[in-house]
């Protein structure tokens, strides 16, 4: 890109420019080249779990979420904009959103586009024109009604759920699209701005930092922005009467967590919660590499979900009681290197989230209450009774199965044994590392254990990852 003798490379430009008028004068070759020829995104974006979810054709780089909230219909009044890129050239595409909400205006770039919605939450747009192969465009949807939230018999709640003093949005793994347009998938992970509008009184939460807070006839909107990518099952919403403690942690990153009011009934909770968030980061940092994201924190609430939830940035804790518990913090915080920055391409992948998070907390045990990590593989190992499936692909119904969690863990405790403490504990920080805000496979996890060992370990990671039954040690 430098150029060091500029009137030398004037007159070659000039040159250059003379005899590429005349070829295109000229020769036939010089035709205009063919018209795109256009054609649907898919409807899909290829995982075998979820065939529904994601869509293909765009890549997202942005979502802006402006709702208002309304606590005595449950309705919400919303417009998101997607901020996308054409990865093929598009007469139409999809996007996934489902549940009662009706779309009273749908545009592309500006201008009103064709939309129909099919099957359980395919929203099919075609706009006024096609969009050519790598050309950014924008989408823009207004909706309104009451957000449905999933009730999967297998995978539980899900999305949009509706509490006694407002809503939390809780999206894993297909909750998203009950209350805003999406594509769907893992593997698309984008920014994200979320302009909440509540009555005043009424706290909102989300992703990421907070922005200005504006109050106006009596309602308050709140600003979030999370500006490092983030896969939508991950996004999150939090909308009632809570207890807000700001805080930093050692390391100076800000630090936001939250009790619900119903539950915050012991002096002090709130101070303990962000203390032992901040803590806990802290040391998380040491053994996984710097935190990838700008701010961190919690919230401890009464949903109704039976879970917890590694949202990024802001873990929600579903309890009814303002106990902290230290597991579950150490759990829910190492998924922010592990499935949050560095999130599987495939669902059949979800090992990678789990297996590191529950061994998180194994380490947590370790460290803070003296009970050391092999001694915890072993009572996991004697104690475990159904070594049936395959770890790297337990099927869509067992995706939050023991077998992910506890043997996940069980194989990270193996492979520590097999490479030793100075290798293994390079792999936990090095693979955040390389692969920071990205998507990953088991494939390219064992690929990269490999290459930083230098051994042939597809054995070991057969018997662990894909052969049911247990291991022998």
């Amino acid at each position: 890109m430098r150029v060091t003798d500029r009137s030398r490379g004037h007159r070659v430009i000039i040159s250059c420019a003379l005899a590429a008028g005349l070829l295109a004068a000229t020769s036939p070759a010089a035709d205009a080249a063919p018209a795109p020829r256009y054609s649907p995104g898919a409807p899909g974006a290829g995982d075998p779990y979820f065939p529904d979810m994601g869509n293909g054709g765009y890549d997202v780089g942005h979502y802006d979420i402006r709702l208002a909230f309304d606590p005595g219909t449950g309705a919400i009044d919303a417009t998101t904009t997607i901020l996308a890129t054409a990865t093929q050239d598009l007469s139409r595409f999809d996007l996934d959103f489902q549940g009662p909400l009706t779309i009273s205006r749908l545009s592309v770039n500006g201008r009103n586009a064709a939309f129909t919605r099919s099957g359980a939450q395919e929203l099919v747009i075609t706009p006024p024109h096609g969009l050519g192969k790598g050309s950014p465009f924008v989408v823009s949807v207004t909706y309104a009604g009451v957000p449905q939230k999933i009730d999967d018999p297998a995978l539980g709640l899900s999305g949009w759920v509706a509490t006694k003093d407002g809503a939390v949005a809780l999206n894993q793994p297909i909750g998203a699209a009950t209350y805003y347009p999406v594509n769907d998938s893992p593997d698309d992970k984008a920014t994200y701005t979320q302009t909440i509008t509540v009555p005043t009184g009424l706290t909102v939460l989300a992703n990421g930092e907070p922005g200005p807070t504006t109050t106006r006839d009596h309602q308050t909107t709140f600003r979030w922005t999370m500006n490092r990518p983030m896969a939508s099952e991950l996004s999150m919403l939090a909308i009632g009467d809570y207890d807000v403690t700001r805080g930093v942690t050692a390391g100076g990153l800000p630090n936001i967590t939250a009790i619900g009011k119903s539950i915050d009934t012991k002096p002090g909770q709130g101070k303990v919660f962000n203390q032992t968030t901040a803590q806990l980061v802290q040391w998380e940092s040491s053994v996984y590499g710097p935190y990838p994201f700008d701010s961190t924190g919690g919230i401890l609430a009464d949903v109704g979900v039976d879970y917890a939830l590694e949202t990024q940035s802001r873990p929600v804790y579903d309890q009814s009681t303002s106990d902290v518990d230290g597991d579950l913090l150490a759990h829910e915080l190492g998924h922010q290197w592990f499935g949050d920055s560095l999130t599987p391409v495939h669902w059949s992948d979800i090992w990678l989230n789990e297996g590191f998070a529950t061994y998180s907390e194994w380490l947590y045990q370790e460290k803070f209450t003296g009970v050391p990590v092999q001694q915890t593989f072993a009572q996991v190992y004697a104690d475990e009774k159904d070594w049936s499936g395959q770890v790297a692909d337990p099927g869509r119904d067992h995706i939050f199965d023991d077998l992910v969690y506890n043997r996940g863990a069980m194989t990270l405790q193996a492979l520590r044994t097999k490479i030793g403490d100075r290798a293994f504990f390079g792999v936990l920080t090095l693979w955040p590392t390389a692969h920071r805000y990205g998507n990953v496979s088991t494939q390219q996890f064992i690929q990269f254990v490999e290459r930083l060992t230098g051994r042939n370990l597809d054995s070991f990671f057969h018997t662990w990852l894909y052969q049911p039954g247990k291991p022998t040690l």
